[in-house]
């Protein structure tokens, strides 16, 4: 999901397609790409990506995940209760990618499920900021999950939502279009060839069904809850589709059920978009969001936060240690919560309640 064509030998690409099942991290894009030294390590290199920059190569290393943790789960208090005829408490979910041990884990950890995995968080409230497919062992487990713990959490009085990221724009455009070329920018390029250099799963496209489908297609990409303003990507991408909340989710439907995949694809390229808020004139492109949209902090995940801190995992693991990732990284003068954990380079699925506690 990079931009660019044609770098790195025809050899180790095809290589890469053929063990597309190993986990692994890539940069869709950004004001950064990443250059491999012969020891595994990644050097930033600063350039500016050209307008019409396409998602079709690796710029990133890849990280081995290594085997699914079995995280430990220590008993964990059930969430604040609302006041009143007030809402339950506020959490959100990062980037998943299929790590449905982790994402249980997570969950029981903050007593929003028991341990038969059925929701006991009463009047809570519970956000998945999207990318729930892609890398990981079971993505189709994991929206199977979240499927059903919706319909749980609305009978018991809370929610639990979530948003589209650009894996499920990436899962939906090679499931509808598979081979068929689309217009780049950089050559020809299809939704196929994405999601298999990008940690598309066979075992997910074969258990893929039209319920599926329709859910991820109905997502919303924006929304704004107790004063965050909750989206995907680290991006101001979304300023394209529309100057209010609404005009912004009605627009990706729109052009979801159009069904064209020069459309779609332009749609998966502006939401593979990242760090924007992470440079110089970050907290400026949060500020253009929040005027916008409303909201007084923004949350996100897609970017990694070893990557936002600018740490680098190893090609082949040789020490087997990940990026250290204790909680949500918040920066862009205090405006930004990142809260992708890095799970598939053996970071953290992070499950947070809000406000933070800082």
């Amino acid at each position: 999901m990079t931009q660019g064509a044609g770098q790195g030998p025809e050899a180790e690409r095809t290589a890469t397609l053929r063990d597309f099942r190993v986990p692994a991290y890539v940069n869709e894009t950004g004001p950064y790409a990443h250059s491999a030294h012969p020891d595994g390590t990644a050097t930033p290199v600063e350039e500016s990506y050209p307008e019409g920059y396409t998602p079709t190569e690796r710029d990133l290393p890849v990280i081995h995940r290594g085997d699914t943790l079995q995280v430990p789960v220590e008993p964990a208090s059930a969430p604040a209760a609302p006041s009143e005829a007030g809402p339950g408490a506020l959490f959100v979910v990062g980037d998943v990618h299929g790590y449905l041990d982790e994402l249980v884990a997570a969950l029981q950890q903050k007593g929003l499920i028991d341990t038969a995995g059925q929701w006991c968080a009463g009047t809570a409230r519970l956000w998945f900021l999207g990318d729930f497919t892609d890398r990981g062992p079971d993505g189709i487990g994991v929206i199977d999950l979240v499927m059903r713990l919706s319909a749980e959490a609305a009978a018991a009085g809370g929610y639990c939502k979530a948003l589209m990221g650009n894996h499920e724009l990436l899962l939906l455009g090679a499931k509808r279009f598979g081979d068929t070329p689309v217009n780049s920018g950089a050559g020809t390029a299809t939704f196929q060839a994405a999601w298999l250099l990008n940690g598309g799963q066979k075992t997910d496209m074969d258990r893929l069904q039209d319920h599926h489908l329709q859910w991820m297609a109905r997502l919303d990409a924006v929304e704004e809850v107790d004063g965050y303003l909750l989206v995907h990507s680290d991006t101001t991408a979304y300023l394209d589709y529309g100057d209010s909340i609404e005009a912004v989710n009605d627009t990706v439907r729109e052009t979801l059920t159009r069904n064209d995949a020069d459309e779609c694809w332009d749609l998966f390229r502006k939401f593979t978009k990242r760090f924007s808020f992470r440079d110089e004139g970050g907290a400026d492109a949060v500020r253009s969001l929040l005027d916008t949209y409303g909201g007084t902090r923004i949350v996100h995940g897609h970017s990694p936060i070893p990557y936002l801190l600018g740490q680098v995992g190893s090609e082949d693991g040789e020490d087997g240690a990940g990026p250290v990732v204790e909680g949500p990284h918040i920066y862009a003068d205090g405006l930004a919560i990142a809260m992708d954990g890095g799970v598939t380079m053996a970071g953290k699925l992070l499950v947070q309640q809000l406000p933070l506690d800082i």
